[in-house]
């Protein structure tokens, strides 16, 4: 079976039984304490901990992955990856033990034919039930049957909250490589005799503070089966980088590098990995950057084109550059599962480019710095490299040791492999004692009791309802703020999600009159945060009247369909590459957060400005309805992984123009937002754009300031608008002449100082030096001063100072028969230190600064001592 066929057999075998098949969720996690996508169960966390109830109890996925902590070792090891798909089945609260491990047999055993006899199992040391499920029913040998402690087969997600036993079934490859010698080895010995290929974690305890362990009120399954690890042993392959999922990019690697037969397997191994987690990455919206998942992004990027400069044993330059034709043969691979990728191609070709570009320069660089490194070894008669530089290098510059070990050798020297891999391993240890485990927290046993008892709350306040009668059923005090929680049986009033604000309006019962300042969901309950206007706060079963805000609600609505518009239109003006990252939708303005690569062209920012205002003048009617999420997605719907979880979605269409599945309130029509107005664009991080923009009354209300200040303006200059923008000019041509003029007169001004100047000349041991410090001198003036006075001395230094608003300026000039004896920017260094500054610059001219300007003639004065000792 191919990879494809794998995958797509344990989709279909698990949608036999009853499961729900979720399509890859995004490398960039919703959780926001998770930099990447690192597991399977990752996407259904909330699940998990009973944040959010689940559509289906049975679900079925592949999902994409990326892990760094073993990054030293892909590469080096048959089975290490970054990037790495987990086929998945789940239960939330269904199935347990008796099921997983029975499916879990059925389809390696029959679907993918595993010989039974190589297959062993691992249970936690106390799970007796897993035992006896395994031996009794499923008929596996005692003597294959393994128990492990904690550290194997203990699964929790951290010191306290949900945990259970593992259950590991493993392949032995005992005669398909090299593992003859380790024949009396079994599961969690040492050794890689035995392949783990599947992961049934039984999630059925919560550990409580105290160590205890108690169960949950719902039993889970999370099973992980590794794509690269299954297709290994079903191709009969001892190594991943041997199967199909990667044959295709070694072969393009070999061609486009030109390698012949199996030479550098290592480096080759390196690249196909980073290179396919790099298309993926980029295609999910990450960028390369210095922190975050930028910087993993920029690692990967960077340690596959220096294992290309290792295998062609040259320091690659920018006409090297070559992962980015490597793109095709990642798409070839992996279309059949990730069609989305070949529309981004384009731009996740010119990511990777771009980046090889910069690290060309820096592997340039790093090369300087090895040549530095390299004289110094021969003028200290040494033939080694220390290997806190060999890891410097590595680290800081991106070059593999056997790059660094190359140039050394060509030109006699060496490097210790040994210690490097010392310092390696230190960080490595780094890494892994600062690693983030998958964080935890108990179900809200409240909502949980609460949900079983009343439900969900009814959402009444789509289709412009803006009041409703209610019913009380639960009061506290609020915790962090003032005033009460309450929840009613149903609500007009939104709940913040999805980037838009909540609703805020007025609580009505009796005399008893609230102000509802917020509204939260939390297991399809809304929790009103109201504060107390007057009376007495109702008592639960009261009936209420809840009014929303109704303008507020209009203008979030103008503001939440704008962001829609705006969405299509900056993927038909930029790309396809554009996906939201973020947004915030209130009644003031949009803020919405893109994937781009580069600042937006005030051309463009108008092209897109108008693009919006034109959909909005063309009064599309927006159509809410609710239908089967496939039909939807067939349809060309737009959705972020979590607005997908259900078979019935609510889709939002702008008739003709956009669709995409929102839980949100919109306009009926898109003339209804009036004029969009975009306010600003800026970059908010590497690769992440961010737009604000207003619609209806506040984009009204900007233009009206707008005509004010022309107003204003006008009448400053004593016209009227129409004729404003030609006075303006006038008066700035009239300017710049005027500054010309005053320019010319500095210019002569200057040839009169020096010359006053240099007749105050002092000498020291034959040299000429001129200092002088001044009070609100321009820095241009100093610059001046300085090359007409080595002009006119022909030798000499000139040291200048001067007080502008209370900070310190410095200007040095060394005619070059004298930098021998002193420099520049020593000189200068001296000076702004003493002004509470620092600096330094070229060894003929130099400038700097200090905090202080009332230090200048001081400072000017050590400045000579210091050349006075110098000569």
């Amino acid at each position: 079976m191919t990879g494809n066929e794998i995958r797509k057999s344990f989709v279909d075998f698990f949608k036999s039984k009853e499961h729900k098949h979720f399509e890859s969720a995004s490398l960039i996690p919703d959780d926001k304490s998770l930099l990447l996508t690192v597991a399977g169960m990752v996407p259904f966390k909330p699940f998990f901990l009973g944040e959010k109830e689940a559509p289906f109890k049975r679900i079925t996925t592949y999902q994409k992955c990326i892990r760094t902590n073993d990054l030293e070792n892909v590469g080096r090891t048959p089975r290490h990856h970054t990037f790495f798909e987990m086929l998945g089945n789940f239960s939330f609260g269904d199935y347990f033990k008796k099921e997983a491990i029975e499916w879990s047999w059925e389809y390696i055993t029959k679907v993918l034919k595993l010989e039974e006899d190589r297959l062993w199992v691992s249970v936690y040391k106390t799970d007796d039930e897993a035992y006896e499920i395994w031996n009794k029913e499923i008929g596996v040998p005692a003597e294959r049957i393994v128990r492990l402690g904690e550290e194997d087969n203990w699964w929790a997600a951290g010191p306290v909250g949900s945990c259970g036993p593992c259950s590991e079934i493993y392949y032995d490859t005992q005669n398909m490589g090299k593992n003859n010698e380790e024949a009396d080895r079994k599961p969690g010995d040492d050794g890689d005799r035995f392949l783990e290929i599947w992961n049934l974690v039984f999630t059925e305890w919560n550990r409580l503070e105290d160590g205890s362990l108690v169960p949950l009120p719902e039993k889970n399954i999370d099973t992980g089966a590794g794509l690269e690890r299954i297709a290994s042993v079903v191709q009969n392959k001892d190594n991943n980088f041997d199967t199909d999922l990667f044959t295709n990019i070694t072969k393009g690697i070999k061609s486009v590098l030109e390698i012949q037969g199996n030479e550098n397997e290592e480096a080759i191994k390196i690249i196909a990995d980073h290179v396919r987690a790099s298309v993926f990455l980029i295609g999910d919206g990450v960028l390369p950057s210095n922190e975050g998942r930028g910087y993993i992004l920029r690692k990967i990027i960077r340690r596959a084109f220096g294992a290309g400069s290792a295998a062609k044993q040259k320091v690659f330059e920018k006409e090297d550059i070559f992962l980015y034709k490597l793109v095709p043969y990642v798409l070839e691979t992996m279309n059949e599962a990730y069609p989305e990728l070949a529309e981004k191609q384009e731009y996740i070709e010119k990511v990777i480019r771009l980046e090889e570009e910069r690290f060309a320069t820096t592997l340039k660089n790093g090369t300087e710095m090895l040549e530095e490194e390299i004289q110094k070894l021969k003028g200290e008669n040494q033939k080694e490299l220390p290997a806190e530089l060999t890891f410097k290098l590595y680290d800081t510059f991106g070059f593999p040791f056997e790059l660094t070990k190359l140039i050394l050798e060509n030109q006699g020297f060496e490097a210790s492999e040994e210690e490097f891999e010392k310092k390696l391993a230190e960080q490595v240890q780094r890494s892994k004692d600062s690693r983030t485990t998958i964080s935890d927290m108990i179900k809200d046993e409240f909502i949980d009791e609460f949900f079983e008892k009343h439900g969900k709350t009814e959402f009444t306040g789509y289709l412009q309802n803006y009041e409703e009668k209610s019913k009380l059923l639960h009061i506290a005090k609020s915790e962090g703020i003032s005033g009460y929680e309450m929840i009613f049986d149903k609500t007009p009033f939104y709940a913040e999600s999805g980037g838009q604000v909540a609703d805020t309006g007025i609580i009505t019962s009796g005399e008893f009159e609230g102000k509802v300042v917020n509204v939260v969901k939390k297991h399809d309950v809304f929790i009103h945060q109201v504060e107390i206007i007057r009376g007495i706060a109702p008592a639960v079963g009261v009936e209420v009247k809840m009014q929303i805000d109704v303008n507020r609600r209009k203008d979030i609505q103008r503001n939440h369909t704008a962001t829609h518009i705006l969405h299509k239109v900056l993927r038909e003006n930029l790309g396809t590459h554009v996906e939201q990252s973020g947004s915030l939708v209130d009644d003031e303005k949009l803020r919405f957060d893109f994937s781009h690569y580069e600042a937006i062209s005030p051309e463009m920012i108008e092209k897109i400005e108008k693009g919006v205002n034109d959909i909005i003048l063309s009064n599309l009617q927006v159509k809410i309805n609710y239908e089967n999420i496939e039909d939807a997605k067939a349809r060309g719907a737009m959705a972020l992984f979590s607005d997908k979880y259900g078979d019935i979605v609510r889709v939002v269409e702008i008739d003709g123009y956009s669709i995409e599945l929102c839980g949100g309130t919109h306009v009926k029509s898109t003339g209804e937002i009036g004029l969009f107005n975009i306010e600003s664009e800026n970059g908010i991080a590497s690769g992440t754009r961010r737009i604000t923009a207003t619609t209806g009354h506040k984009s009204l209300n900007y233009v009206n300031r707008l005509e004010e200040k022309i107003k204003e303006i006008s009448d400053i200059f004593r016209t009227d608008e129409k004729n404003v923008v030609d006075i303006i000019e006038k008066y700035i041509g009239d300017m710049r002449a005027a500054v010309k003029v005053h320019e010319e007169m500095q210019t002569k001004l200057v040839k009169y100082e020096i010359n006053e100047m240099l007749e105050n000349v002092e000498t020291v041991n034959g040299v000429k030096v001129l200092k002088r410090s001044f009070v609100d001198k321009n820095v241009d003036e100093l610059k001046e001063i300085v090359d007409r006075g080595k002009e006119k001395m022909q030798s000499g230094i000139v040291i200048l100072g001067t007080n502008n608003n209370g900070k310190a300026v410095f200007v040095v000039g060394v005619t070059k028969d004298l930098i021998s004896k002193v420099k520049a920017g020593e000189i200068v260094k001296v000076a702004a230190q003493v002004a509470g500054g620092n600096g330094g610059g070229r060894p003929d001219f130099a400038q700097a600064g200090g905090k202080n300007g009332s230090a200048v003639k001081e400072a000017v004065e050590k400045a000579f001592e210091f050349v006075t000792e110098k000569l």
